[in-house]
């Protein structure tokens, strides 16, 4: 399933109760790049991510993802979500998990787990109970779930919190590696050195958007010498700063 654009939304906007977590969000996401959203806790990052993944039912506006009206069950299959909490079997060794993720999108289990277990470089401790591994080893797991079944479309929420450098950047490596196979990302972060490594970024604060752009872009229009400058400016520029 090929668009090229794989997600587009305009005024999407999504209440709890009294809450505004979203508020008019309009954007438009080209297939395979890595679109980063980027804000603060309670930004909105995590809402919006789950509106994509067709967890959530949007208040008002529209959102269409790989050509399909969001919440659609037609598209999950070419989905891969990698919340910000491991949703994983701790009881169950690391390719057992994979195992149970591979049947249910309905893949071949046996090459489907040994490709990806190569790819988050877990291949040694395949055996071993998610339980007795680090953090840095549950995220890698918890993202090697996500890849199974080769989505064209990944959901990161906060992928690399916690984690060493080195690991960091070998997570960064292979992001750009699927975009180059045509797999869209979409990737939540506070991390201002991160953002730097997106294609696009959408700035959010308090739920709206402040800016939307490359991170050279950005900073040019801000006359910003850094990214984090740069967001602090358009903030202030939007009456969220207190």
């Amino acid at each position: 399933m090929t668009t090229e654009i794989a997600i587009e939304s305009q005024g999407l906007s999504k209440r709890f109760g009294p809450i505004e977590a979203l508020r008019d969000v309009a954007l438009a996401v080209p297939t395979g790049q890595t679109y980063g959203l980027l804000g603060p806790n309670g930004s909105g990052k995590t809402t919006l991510i789950r509106l994509i993944a067709g967890l959530l039912r949007p208040t008002a506006g529209s959102l269409t993802v790989l050509g399909e009206s969001m919440p659609s069950r037609r598209i999950l299959a070419e989905i891969g979500y990698m919340p910000q909490t491991a949703a994983l079997y701790q009881e169950l060794t690391v390719r057992e998990n994979l195992s149970f993720f591979a049947r249910i999108y309905g893949v071949p289990p046996v090459s489907a787990v040994n490709e990806v277990l190569e790819l988050v470089g877990l291949a040694e401790r395949a055996g071993s109970p998610v339980y007795t591994l680090s953090g840095g080893m549950r995220q890698r797991t918890s993202l090697a779930c996500a890849l199974v079944h080769r989505p064209c479309l990944l959901l990161l929420d906060e992928p690399t919190v916690g984690l060493d450098p080195p690991l960091r950047v070998a997570f960064w490596q292979h992001f750009h590696r699927l975009n180059r196979e045509g797999v869209t990302i979409i990737v939540s972060s506070h991390v201002m050195d991160e953002a730097e490594r997106c294609d696009r970024l959408l700035l959010l604060r308090g739920g709206r958007i402040l800016a939307e752009g490359s991170a050279s872009e950005l900073r040019q229009q801000t006359s910003a010498p850094t990214l984090e400058e740069a967001f602090l400016r358009y903030a202030e520029a939007a009456g969220e700063l207190v």
